[in-house]
């Protein structure tokens, strides 16, 4: 059994950094700040939830599961803010241009 978790958490973790690193090729390869937004929390958020789903069974309790839930849950929440605050910065600037 704890082969087929370690194959899961390996599985899990490595879907994960392919979803980082689309969005970082995202990040870098498309034309405008919006785009780029969309590119990078989508496959962030995406790709940290594989990385937690992953690390999950490796998890030694509840309370080190929940605190792995918990990070996950404060990033999604940060991304979604500091991509607002972002977008609203651009778009500001778009009109003043």
């Amino acid at each position: 059994m704890r082969v087929l978790f370690d194959s899961f958490t390996v599985l899990a973790v490595s879907a994960g950094a392919v979803f980082f690193l689309a969005g970082t090729v995202g990040l870098l390869r498309f034309p405008d700040s919006l785009s780029r937004l969309h590119a990078l929390t989508k496959a962030d958020n995406l790709g940290l939830g594989l990385v937690v789903l992953g690390l999950l069974p490796q998890a030694t309790g509840p309370l080190v599961a929940l605190k792995l839930i918990t990070v996950w849950l404060l990033a999604q929440l940060a991304g979604a803010i500091v991509t607002q605050l972002v977008a609203r910065a651009v778009r500001r600037e778009n009109q003043e241009a």
